[in-house]
């Protein structure tokens, strides 16, 4: 794979999430996280900021025929903190989930209204520290994708171990992580997948760039959206505005 460094004019904007009813999922995540609901030509999405991940709401196509591969971390300052967004969640219609997470484990699992799992991970996990209220965003995925992702942001690898990477911003803020290999094949019929914004609006330019990084055209260009695949197959999108 052939990589290279320079400043690109591709702005990572959101995640997008399964959601039986995006703008109730919207509200949901949208109060959990402090944020506001924004409408846009693309649909529903809770913005991040220059440091932190937006979240994009997708309305669910299929059933899920499988665990998701990916999610969110949610960081606490203290064990207070920890145990008062569980109970934000539940109380807006989050659920416990067991994902085979053993007692001693400090991080709580749940699941979103729509099933999407995420997890509120302990104070003073130092792999988070400084991240953000919405810490990372946790994903299946070979090393390839991850050395594929820093070359396609001009983010720096910040994990790099036993197939294991992540990628975080030079300015900090939410880290974008791979576990190893897939644990099953994506389904084109589940809509996680990552957004991305061509700022300069020079998106041909940027698909070239993202294909020569090892990415595959994946379906015809529609309304100013590109839809590829990363070299997992997993679906990502870039969008003109």
């Amino acid at each position: 794979m052939q990589l290279y460094r320079r400043t690109v004019p591709l702005r990572l904007r959101a995640a997008a999430l399964a959601a039986d009813d995006p703008a109730e999922l919207a509200r949901f995540w949208a109060t959990l996280l402090g944020r506001q609901v924004a409408l846009d030509a693309h649909g529903v999405l809770v913005p991040g900021d220059t440091t932190q991940l937006g979240l994009r709401f997708v309305l669910r196509r299929a059933q899920r025929t499988g665990p998701d591969l990916m999610h969110v971390h949610l960081t606490s300052t203290s064990l207070e903190h920890q145990r008062a967004t569980v109970a934000t969640a539940l109380d807006l219609g989050a659920r416990h989930l067991d994902v085979g997470q053993r007692p001693e484990d400090g991080h709580v699992v749940l699941a979103d209204p729509s099933g999407n799992s995420f997890c509120v991970i302990e104070p003073g996990n130092a792999y988070l520290a400084g991240c953000g209220d919405l810490g990372e965003l946790a994903c299946d995925g070979s090393r390839e994708v991850g050395v594929f992702w820093s070359a396609a942001l001009d983010w720096p690898l910040v994990w790099d171990q036993d197939e294991e990477t992540a990628v975080q911003s030079p300015q900090g803020g939410t880290k974008l992580a791979w576990g190893g290999p897939l644990v099953r094949p994506p389904d084109p019929m589940e809509p996680q997948h990552l957004e991305l914004v061509a700022e300069d609006g020079d998106l041909a330019a940027e698909v070239d760039r993202l294909v020569a990084l090892g990415a595959t055209r994946r379906r015809p260009d529609s309304d100013g959206v590109v839809v590829l695949a990363d070299p997992d197959g997993v679906e990502l999108r870039i969008c003109s505005d």
